[in-house]
C-alpha cells in the first residue's frame, strides 16, 4: 500500500470510493459501518489538488482511501463549515483559542470497507498532519453523531479531542481538534 499526495489521475478513483460511501447512497446497515457526508465533485477535488489538500492510499493501482483537508477559505462554500467557522472563536483546544487563520479543516476521510481497521487510517492521517504542520498548529474536523465508527476511530486511534457539539439541518455533530505537532 502506498500513502501519498494525490494527482489528477486519482480523481476518478476518489469519486468511485466516495460514491460507495456517501450517506444518501447507503442502507441503514451500511451506515453503521461508517460514511461520508459531504459530496465532492471532480472540479472541487481538482481545486484541492492545486492546494495540496488531497491524500490517497493506493493498493494494486486502485484508490482504497482518500483524505481531504485545507484552509477554511476553501471549505466556507458549504453551510456546515460556515457554521463551524462562526463557532471557532468560542472554542478552545489545549487551553488555546482556535483561530481561523491558524487552523484548518480536515476531512472527509474515506477508507474502502475491506481496509477499515487496518493501518491505512492512521497512515493517511499522519501524511496529512505532517503536510499541514508547517502552516497550521491546529486541525479541526466534524463527525456526524450517527457515525459512531468514525468517532471511535478518531478519538481512540488518533486521540482527537471533542471540543464542541452542534446541530444543523436535523443532524447532530461533534467538532474535534488535534495538534499538528506530533508530540502533542
Amino acid at each position: 500500500m502506498i500513502i501519498r499526495i494525490a494527482t489528477e489521475q486519482d480523481i476518478e478513483g476518489i469519486l468511485q470510493l466516495q460514491a460507495q460511501n456517501l450517506y444518501p447512497n447507503l442502507s441503514a446497515e451500511e451506515l453503521a459501518d461508517g460514511f461520508v457526508m459531504t459530496p465532492f465533485t471532480a472540479d472541487l477535488i481538482h481545486v484541492l489538488l492545486t492546494r495540496s489538500g488531497v491524500f490517497v492510499a493506493e493498493s494494486d493501482g486502485k484508490i482504497v482511501g482518500y483524505l481531504l483537508a485545507n484552509a477554511w477559505d476553501f471549505f466556507s462554500q458549504w453551510e456546515i463549515f460556515r457554521l463551524m467557522i462562526q463557532r471557532l472563536p468560542e472554542l478552545k483546544f489545549q487551553g488555546k483559542n482556535i483561530e481561523v487563520n491558524r487552523s484548518f479543516q480536515y476531512g472527509p476521510i474515506c477508507i474502502d470497507r475491506s481496509y477499515r481497521g487496518s493501518v491505512m487510517f492512521p497512515q493517511l492521517f499522519a501524511k496529512m498532519r505532517s503536510s499541514f504542520a508547517p502552516d497550521f498548529p491546529i486541525g479541526v474536523t466534524f463527525i456526524n453523531q450517527l457515525n459512531q465508527r468514525s468517532l471511535i476511530a478518531h478519538t481512540r486511534k488518533l486521540n482527537l479531542e471533542i471540543i464542541d457539539e452542534f446541530k444543523l439541518n436535523n443532524h447532530a455533530f461533534y467538532t474535534l481538534a488535534f495538534s499538528t505537532n506530533q508530540r502533542s
